[in-house]
């Protein structure tokens, strides 16, 4: 126990050198720096923050947590995630990067929605920046969630105690080095990430194969190995891959690449790293259920399988890959929703567009700190559900609300203003509806709310006037060009 404790805060102390670091060096960097690491993230670096801003605890507790008590027929999740995550590297990542250029060098998404059709109309940035403080708020609780559960079964400290102070460390780089440091610290805890699934299954394996499992693979309950024994699951778990294209703390940094030839880089070293990660997290879960028979919380079948595999240092490390993805997603998160706040309300409706670059980093900072309180708040609610449920609900309504708006505005020439406004409300109240009132059909809410969000969208395009010449060109421009 003590070894752990010393790697944890090792690797504690480590990610807020990090913070530290960016803060004296983009001082000057200003806004655009601060929110968008000035548009100059390198591929292997974009690749990684994109995957492990992504990939949060969930995929080291949640998913093999699901596999472990469901069976083989939840990997349809990881199939989903895995085409969906594939596809918006390949279509939605060159032309976002080139649209958000060409619209005014947009940093955020709603700042993007709203240049992309030259509108002076504030209407789309606050609804966006609303829809973005909910979700995120619930996204990052599911983060800080799985960190206090880390330190609660690992040294047995306090579950809320633990969460504050994961949550402290989040902030604080946060707080200090913006985007860039967000990105170089979830490039290093996505190769962190990617190296604990990658052993822990391996070596759980090669010990049930040597006959120190507790249970066997023809001893699993009836069903258990079905990959095809549920349509729902089946659609539900495709519709994962939905989320990626309306996802913003990802597709942000699609828009962060300094070139179209570090992107096309970035989206081979993406894509793989994302593949590798959902399929030995799958295999974490089902691995584990052969090595460790039955146990009371699935929740920790990661935790319990590395602590009975490894000594206390290998362990320690490995068990940092958690540490790793719940702080690399809970960043992201932070960062895209205080971004959103001051660039997309505080500086053009409070400050009527009189806030400087200073005030500006500073008031996206506070928002940084109050959504982490209450996420915090949330977290530590025994009622607030299990981590996978947190990351399902804020997951939909993202894909739901953004994703038909986001690809059509980047392939649709006839997109509006309107149908922009008219796709994203109606895909997050759909969303939450089903969520609230229809879960029990058992289809992921993503899946109606994402359908209804690109039929309002664009039903209200072709009713409404069509786009003006100079917003049309704009299209063409950012089509044709190569930034």
């Amino acid at each position: 126990m003590n070894a752990e404790i010393i790697i944890f805060i090792i690797y504690l102390v480590f990610m807020l050198s990090i913070g530290v670091f960016f803060f004296f060096r983009s001082r000057s960097g200003g806004e655009k720096g601060y929110f968008l690491g000035g548009r100059q993230m390198g591929a292997w670096v974009s690749a990684l923050s994109a995957g492990a801003s992504d990939m949060s605890a969930w995929v080291l507790m949640g998913l093999p947590a699901s596999i472990y008590a469901l069976g083989i027929g939840q990997a349809w999740i990881a199939i989903g995630l895995a085409i969906g995550y594939a596809l918006s590297w390949i279509y939605e990542a060159p032309r976002l990067r080139r649209f958000s250029i060409v619209a005014n060098d947009s940093i955020t998404i709603p700042q993007y929605l709203t240049n992309r059709f030259l509108s002076k109309s504030k209407a789309l940035q606050i609804l966006c920046a609303v829809i973005f403080l909910v979700a995120y708020t619930i996204y990052s609780a599911s983060s800080i969630k799985a960190c206090g559960t880390l330190f609660s079964t690992v040294i047995g400290m306090d579950a809320t105690v633990a969460m504050y102070i994961a949550a402290v460390i989040i902030i604080a780089y946060t707080f200090l080095g913006g985007f860039s440091a967000v990105c170089w610290t979830d490039f290093f805890q996505g190769l962190l990430m990617l190296a604990a699934l990658l052993v822990a299954p391996i070596f759980a394996l090669a010990l049930i194969q040597g006959g120190q499992a507790v249970s066997s693979f023809s001893a699993m309950p009836e069903g258990y190995w079905n990959l095809f024994s549920n349509w729902k699951d089946i659609v539900s778990g495709l519709g994962w891959g939905l989320g990626y294209f309306g996802m913003p703390h990802i597709i942000i940094r699609f828009m962060s690449l300094k070139s179209d030839k570090e992107l096309k880089k970035s989206a081979k070293i993406g894509i793989t790293w994302t593949t590798l990660i959902v399929i030995f997290s799958v295999a974490a879960g089902c691995i584990g259920r052969v090595f460790l028979g039955d146990i009371d919380d699935s929740s920790i079948v990661f935790i319990t399988m590395v602590r009975k595999m490894f000594p206390v240092i290998i362990s320690g490390i490995l068990l940092s890959a958690i540490l790793a993805a719940a702080m690399s997603t809970a960043d992201s998160q932070l960062l895209a929703a205080s971004s959103s706040f001051a660039s997309d309300v505080y500086k053009p409706v409070i400050r009527k567009g009189k806030a400087g670059e200073k005030e500006m980093m500073w008031a996206g900072r506070i928002v940084v700190l109050a959504i982490a309180i209450i996420s915090v708040i949330i977290a530590s609610n025994p009622n607030s559900g299990t981590i996978m449920g947190l990351v399902e609900n804020a997951w939909g309504v993202f894909g739901a609300a953004f994703g038909p708006a986001i690809m059509l505005s980047l392939f649709w020439k006839r997109f509006t203003f309107g149908g922009a406004v008219a796709g994203i409300l109606v895909g997050a109240l759909v969303d939450i509806g089903w969520l609230a009132f229809l879960s029990s059909t058992g289809i992921y809410e993503i899946i109606p709310g994402t359908i209804l969000g690109l039929v309002a969208a664009v039903v209200v395009s072709l009713l409404g006037k069509a786009p003006s010449k100079e917003v049309e060109e704009l299209f063409d421009t950012a089509v044709s060009s190569e930034l």
